[in-house]
């Protein structure tokens, strides 16, 4: 046997050979750093949002005669539910039921008109539509008190005074300044694409709005239906120049039933405030991740 016999390696099966091994990636393992002033400053912050709420609810369970000698802090010594009775039969739900109308024709108006006008604001380059958005814009600096007597003229002229109505159109029109803005940051993040791309199949304008803009941007629209409502739950100035009596009146002004010439029902009081913040804090709950989306998108392209 020759010696290049010797030499010569003898041919490797390629199935036979050993796979080569993916090099290993090192794990990374984040730690994160505690904070002790961003811990401090939620504690502080956690202090001034929760204290005053359970001194409201603790002062909404004591009695009238020991609203105002008991520390405001400190637990009610023999709770009672008197208060919550006492407003549940005064009206409450009447209030109640105007203040639900209220807030739900103000929503529906705000997304029937801003919708349409923040598309065409995103998706029109022309003068007019630039102006009119402009408009909008000026009219978050405009304050409601600046303009209550026009609007008192306005309304009796259109002999909508002592009426939900006339609650309705002034508190619609001052939300819609913001509830626009918001919406014209939410529907910059749509891509062109998607609007060449549906132009293309031969859509319309009216297919883009409800297949694509309203789906896309159902963050801004929660953000606009929480802000809307909120608005309209807590109006009190508008009740109160353009209503007068008992039918119209909503829950802001049904606090007064409370405030007499002699005196003022403190615990009924909260109890009242306590009883209408319950809705509309139900509201947030379950709106609170489309809020947070929405303001997220108006600071957008």
């Amino acid at each position: 046997m020759s010696h290049d016999t010797l030499r010569r390696p003898h041919p490797v099966n390629s199935a036979d050979r050993p796979a080569p091994r993916a090099p290993r990636r090192r794990r990374r393992h984040w730690t994160r750093r505690p904070d002790p002033l961003a811990g401090i400053g939620s504690a502080l912050w956690l202090v001034v949002v929760v204290v005053p709420i359970y001194a409201m609810i603790s002062a909404s369970l004591t009695r009238q005669d020991q609203a105002l000698g008991n520390n405001a802090l400190k637990p009610p010594t023999h709770p009672t539910l008197a208060n919550y009775n006492t407003v549940l039969h005064n009206g409450f739900g009447h209030f109640l039921l105007n203040t639900l109308i209220v807030a739900a024709a103000v929503v529906v108006i705000v997304l029937v008109l801003s919708i349409p006008l923040s598309y065409v604001a995103v998706r029109t380059r022309g003068f007019w539509s630039g102006a009119a958005f402009r408009m909008f814009l000026l009219g978050i600096a405009i304050p409601a008190q600046a303009v209550v007597i026009p609007l008192y003229l306005m309304i009796a002229k259109l002999n909508l005074y002592d009426s939900l109505l006339a609650v309705v159109l002034p508190t619609a029109a001052f939300a819609m300044p913001v509830c626009v803005l918001i919406l014209t940051g939410t529907l910059r993040d749509i891509s062109e694409e998607m609007y060449e791309a549906m132009a293309l199949d031969g859509a319309s304008t009216t297919r883009m709005l409800f297949q694509l803009v309203i789906p896309m941007t159902k963050g801004g629209i929660g953000t606009v239906v929480v802000y809307a409502a909120l608005q309209a739950w807590n109006g009190f100035l508008f009740p109160l120049i353009f209503t007068q009596s008992d039918g119209p009146r909503v829950l802001t002004l049904g606090l007064f039933n409370y405030v007499s010439q002699f005196g003022v029902n403190i615990p009924a009081l909260l109890a009242s405030v306590v009883l209408s913040g319950i809705p509309i804090f139900a509201v947030y709950l379950v709106a609170r991740r489309a809020l947070v989306g929405g303001l997220m998108g108006v600071g957008g392209k």
